[in-house]
């Protein structure tokens, strides 16, 4: 045989699939899980808390984000070293930890092992904690902290007097309040044992209170750095605050300042001077409230007499009012009025009383009998002319009726279908109309209708 292709040579119909791997969805999630914990293992990471979670079972749950993207990340309970109570949303830290792929979602993530709260130093930290530990114990509670008196009469201070918020706080007390007395307790507000000392200040203040009445103890100085500040952030200090039988205002730093006084404290200043502005509120608005009532006093007093002058002066033409003669003239004027209405009203009634019969005579003239004699005859005539016309109008419209259903009949029957072309085969035997050629039998006579006759036939 030559080797030309046959007719029926298609070539290779199925050809043969390149060899291929399937994998499972665990076992991609197992081999992923394997070169990340192989090829990247144990690293560090910095980026901002989020969606932090704290299950009962001691596990921490959060995201690490930066601006662009989001890890997930999970804190074991048994990893230790860890201050877990100072991890918040937004707080940024750098993480050691493992980065592997939790198999059950198919998702990358990060064990955490280490945690360094980024640009928190020991000194923070400490903060944190006493700040978390008179927490628990209450001592910031709302409830335990004191209303201060509306206005201050004297006033406590424990400050360093060489100190500029010292002089602050005298500057604005001349001036919003000159007659506030103040008691002052000098104290060290900076470096190793200036705790104790303002401790000691604030004892001082208060054994002072038992014999002379003192409305509040202020404690205050400047602003300075987190080290400059810490001697407001003992513990010492603040249990001396929350100890004090008389109500404590901390005044200490700048307004964006916070220390552990400020949180043991009744009420917290921003700055020195909002604070000497905040206890002389009550004095100012009080000289504030004596003017007003001054001026609201002399205001009431024009007013009142003013309203007895006008009263003075309605009761003297009250009086010229009810003189007899007045009276008398008042009462003919009167006379005079009903007379002219009286008048009025019977020409009123006169007037209605001729329009009323003009409209009844022509309401007459209007029925008149032989008026209504005529309308009817008419409607008669009317009448009639309908009645002669109605049966004509129904003949007519069932001549058409009539002319349109022949019509329809006539183009309906079979005479007008096979004028047109098309025949009518019967069985010549039984007369049955043949629809379809599978009911027709061989040797079966047929009849074939026509427009102009018949024809018969058999099958073969």
């Amino acid at each position: 045989m030559s080797n030309a292709q046959s007719q029926w040579d298609f070539g290779e119909t199925f050809p043969e699939e390149p060899t291929r791997e399937v994998l499972t969805v665990s076992d991609l999630t197992t081999r992923v899980k394997r070169e990340l914990e192989n090829r990247i293992g144990q690293i560090w990471v910095e980026g901002e808390i989020t969606n932090l979670r704290r299950q009962s079972s001691g596990h921490m749950y959060f995201s690490l984000k930066d601006a662009r993207t989001q890890l997930t990340t999970v804190l074991f309970r048994g990893v230790r070293g860890v201050q877990r109570e100072l991890m918040e949303d937004g707080q940024k830290v750098v993480l050691q930890g493992d980065l592997t792929v939790y198999e059950a979602r198919g998702q990358y993530q990060l064990i955490v092992r280490a945690v360094e709260l980024q640009g928190v130093g020991a000194l923070q930290i400490k903060f944190e904690k006493l700040k978390a530990k008179l927490q628990a114990e209450g001592l910031f509670d709302s409830d335990r902290k004191r209303a201060l008196p509306r206005v201050t009469q004297r006033i406590g201070v424990v400050t360093s007097l060489s100190g500029a918020a010292l002089q602050d706080v005298l500057h604005v007390i001349r001036r919003r309040q000159p007659a506030l007395q103040i008691v002052l307790a000098d104290s060290r507000v900076q470096g190793q044992g200036a705790e104790i000392e303002i401790a000691k200040g604030i004892d001082r203040l208060n054994r002072w209170a038992e014999c002379e009445p003192l409305d509040l103890i202020m404690v205050t100085r400047g602003g300075g750095s987190l080290e400059d500040l810490w001697a407001f952030n003992e513990e010492i200090l603040a249990r001396a605050i929350a100890a004090s039988a008389v109500p404590v205002v901390s005044a200490v730093g700048h307004e964006i300042d916070f220390t552990i006084s400020d949180f043991t404290a009744d009420y917290r200043a921003a700055t020195p001077s909002a604070a000497a502005e905040i206890i002389t509120a009550g004095a100012v608005a009080l000289g504030d409230t004596l003017q007003t009532t001054r001026g609201r006093l002399q205001r009431l007093v024009a007013s009142h007499c003013s309203r007895q002058q006008e009263r003075v002066g309605a009761l003297v033409h009250r009086l010229g009012r009810c003189h007899p003669r007045r009276r008398l003239q008042e009462q003919m004027q009167r006379v005079d009025e009903l007379h002219d209405d009286l008048l009025q009203a019977a020409q009123t009634l006169w007037k209605h009383k001729e329009r009323r019969w003009h409209e009844l005579a022509e309401r007459l003239l209007r029925v008149r009998p032989e008026l209504a004699v005529a309308r009817q005859q008419v409607q008669l005539t009317q009448l009639r002319a309908r009645l002669q016309e109605l049966p004509c109008q129904q003949v007519n419209r069932a001549s058409r009726l009539i002319k349109s259903l022949s019509d329809q009949l006539r183009l309906l029957g079979p005479e007008n279908v096979l004028a047109r072309g098309y025949s009518i085969t019967q069985d010549a035997n039984t007369g049955e109309v043949l629809r379809t050629s599978k009911t027709v039998k061989t040797g079966q006579k047929l009849r074939t209708r026509l427009a102009d006759g018949e024809v018969e036939s058999t099958t073969g």
